[in-house]
């Protein structure tokens, strides 16, 4: 049945492997470019884009970070628990969902932008199918890959979890 949904979702939706973990499609990119933008981006940006993201069982996405906020808002499926390094306010751990079971799951939230982040789904015998929203909107230049031994380094008291999320998809700590 799990199996039979998922095959669904990836169809439907056009979803292909993400390099950080999960599957993906974009499905809107804004036909307007901005002009003027923060100089820690390169190149041309549109608006804004917004993504579908699966996440099943024990799919993560890994530790990254973009240079501009990400909104995350849940569609179906399991919550999913996001892990965010916060540079000045230390780790966060947010629940993203819409069942009233889950009573600390969010509907949506907000990843800061240069914020490391992963996410998992929090039943890990189901999956999960979320929205990634940006703006100005995503370009893969604006995407970076937490480097594991690096990040345990800038947070030792959360060493365990880096490795646990980056081990799942074999990047192993020194």
């Amino acid at each position: 049945m799990l199996s039979n949904q998922v095959d669904y979702l990836v169809t439907k939706l056009g979803l292909k492997p993400h390099p950080e973990g999960g599957y993906f499609s974009e499905s809107y990119r804004s036909n307007e470019i901005i002009k003027c933008q923060p100089e820690r981006f390169m190149g041309e940006h549109v608006y804004t884009t917004s993504i579908y993201y699966l996440l099943q069982q024990d799919n993560v996405s890994m530790f990254h970070r973009l240079k501009q906020d990400e909104l995350w808002h849940h569609y179906v499926g399991s919550s999913v628990v996001i892990h965010i390094l916060h540079p000045e306010e230390g780790y966060q751990r947010r629940t993203l969902g819409c069942t009233f079971e889950d009573e600390l799951a969010d509907y949506q939230v907000v990843v800061p932008q240069n914020t490391w982040f992963a996410a998992e789904v929090k039943d890990k015998t189901h999956f999960s199918l979320v929205g990634c929203t940006t703006a100005p909107g995503f370009d893969f230049s604006d995407w970076e890959l937490a480097n594991p031994e690096e990040l345990a380094l800038q947070y030792p008291q959360h060493r365990s979890l880096i490795e646990r999320i980056m081990i799942t998809h074999e990047c192993s700590l020194a």
